[in-house]
């Protein structure tokens, strides 16, 4: 318990510098949010006098450092504040987009696992084989290829040409799968290489040597032995993947028009709403933290060891 308390109390100042980087960098960026609230309709050319009466309301006059402990504030009680855009809760509105990110990314997460390891598996037990190469090839290829480039791909082929699936929007299964495929396609290339590698590592260790000694079949031993003490660095990916993909769902869910987060976000950077954006910049952050927290409480379930203090051998 106090491993855990001490890894929260080491996230606070983590997230303190976040906060205060997503506000420093949306303050710094082009653009007046005034202008951009006013001309919201395309048509409407605004006065000086309408300009400088909107920043009084939204309290862009205020000094920086005033600006930024007002909001830091209501960050801290729940309150990311409101569009400048749409008047909306920024809050509400990442609370009520969330399930849609989160259906695309859990089924990114169980195709990036449900195919990484048990390939990453495979190519250890065939080490050197022709599967073997073949499967690295084919990891290596999919580390190289660009999300926004695999999605256009994707599109062109079962959407535009087999009309298997459809091109964008939410609602089906069906339009889970290719967004889900794309996010989780570079993730499972790495599990799958990073299973081979951890399981080589331990294969060749003594209590390997006596499994094997035992007459144990070569996949009881990988599957019940060897694949424990592989997780660590396994489970480490695996959480920071979790973590990062919301704020890498941004392209996925712009390409395939899907109303999560990040499609939020982008349109909050397009119409320079800083609320919008320092609000995703924390909360995608804080997300991330958690997750790395939650994945290092995992180290010791799984190797209950280092409770006492032990290393990883």
């Amino acid at each position: 318990m106090m491993y855990f308390l001490r890894r929260i109390a080491a996230a606070i100042p983590v997230m303190m510098g976040i906060s205060l980087i997503a506000f420093a960098l949306s303050a710094a960026s082009p653009g007046d949010p005034a202008v951009e609230a006013l001309t919201l309709n395309g048509v409407n050319e605004p006065t000086q006098s309408e300009i400088d009466a909107k920043r009084a309301e939204l309290g862009l006059n205020d000094p920086m450092a005033v600006q930024y402990v007002h909001w830091l504030w209501r960050a801290c009680h729940g309150d990311l504040g409101t569009s400048y855009m749409t008047k909306e809760s920024v809050s509400g509105e990442l609370l009520r987009r969330l399930p849609v990110t989160l259906s695309v990314s859990g089924m990114a997460l169980i195709i990036a696992v449900g195919t990484g390891i048990p390939l990453g598996m495979l190519m250890a037990l065939m080490k050197n084989t022709a599967v073997d190469h073949t499967a690295r090839i084919a990891a290596l290829s999919l580390v190289s290829i660009p999300g926004f480039w695999l999605a256009i791909l994707m599109i062109a082929v079962f959407s535009e040409k087999l009309h298997w699936l459809p091109t964008s929007g939410y609602g089906t299964i069906k339009h889970l799968i290719m967004p889900a495929i794309v996010l989780a396609a570079g993730t499972s290339a790495v599990l799958m290489r990073l299973t081979r590698a951890a399981l080589l590592e331990v294969w060749n260790q003594a209590y390997i040597v006596t499994a094997k000694a035992k007459g144990l079949r070569d996949i009881r031993i990988l599957l019940i032995h060897a694949l424990r003490n592989a997780m660590i660095p396994l489970i480490t990916v695996i959480g920071s993947y979790f973590g990062a993909i919301l704020g890498g769902s941004v392209i996925v869910e712009v390409i395939f028009a899907i109303p999560g987060i990040g499609r939020f976000a982008m349109d909050g950077i397009f119409r320079r709403d800083y609320p919008v954006i320092q609000g995703y910049v924390v909360f995608t952050g804080l997300v991330y933290v958690a997750f790395n927290v939650l994945v290092d409480f995992s180290y010791l379930v799984i190797h209950p060891q280092l409770r006492l203090g032990g290393k990883l051998q």
